[in-house]
């Protein structure tokens, strides 16, 4: 496990970009209040789950369709669109007002943040350069960027480069926009095959535990993975290992 004594190999280190959903908010139980709000009765951690588990297969459609040329870039906005009214089918509701439909797909512009996120991001933001690096479009991460108080230099999302995670474009694209090198650039993320992804393109990594991302029901394992340049247990931790 890397200490801050890992810290003299980062002297280089320019810019942190975090992944979002799950890494920097809560988006289990954010979403779960907020369907529970709009759809009374319903169960608002399965609907959770069952939006979340929708995104792969969407992504995926979206990614060949854009590699065929078929179709133009697809916000985020739009794909949780697509995916919710499936999701409203799956669990009974079929007469949603469609101010109320369009209500609850914004909940994504909503969740909370970790608790130790706004803190930990203001130490890191002190010494680099902080922003996201998310699938999310640039309308829903200032949004929740306004909202949740997450203190960002500026907000990159795949929307910027007309690419999703985990396109490389997208990672080297954060290089390309503070001209530093990808090596100077550390993607922080909850997910290892985000940050293996990033690795790949040269950058460091840095895993964030989030044990309950998808609630207290499903923990996730968070075990160390060696080719992380760093792991730590939350934003704050981040912060401390990098002497923030």
């Amino acid at each position: 496990m890397p200490t801050s004594d890992a810290t003299t190999d980062l002297g280089d280190l320019k810019v942190i970009a975090f992944d979002v959903f799950g890494t920097v908010v809560d988006w289990h139980s954010g979403i779960a209040a907020e369907a529970e709000r709009i759809v009374p009765g319903i169960d608002g951690s399965a609907f959770a789950l069952a939006w979340r588990a929708g995104y792969q297969p969407a992504m995926k459609g979206v990614m060949e369709r854009l590699a065929a040329g078929e179709g133009g870039f697809t916000l985020l906005d739009e794909l949780h669109m697509g995916i919710l009214g499936g999701v409203l089918r799956e669990f009974g509701v079929v007469d949603l007002d469609p101010a109320k439909k369009r209500e609850l797909n914004t909940a994504w512009h909503r969740l909370p943040a970790w608790p130790d996120a706004v803190d930990g991001l203001a130490r890191l933001k002190r010494r680099f350069t902080i922003c996201p690096l998310s699938n999310g479009n640039i309308g829903l991460l200032t949004e929740m960027a306004k909202r949740a108080g997450l203190p960002w230099d500026c907000v990159l999302s795949a929307e910027v480069f007309k690419a999703y995670k985990p396109d490389p474009r997208t990672y080297l694209g954060v290089a390309a926009v503070f001209d530093v090198t990808p090596g100077q650039v550390m993607l922080a993320a909850a997910h290892h095959d985000d940050l293996a992804a990033a690795r790949a393109c040269g950058l460091r990594t840095g895993y964030i535990e989030r044990p309950l991302e998808f609630g207290t029901k499903q923990p996730k394992d968070v075990s160390p993975h060696a080719d992380n340049t760093l792991h730590a247990r939350d934003i704050v931790a981040l912060a401390d290992l990098l002497g923030c």
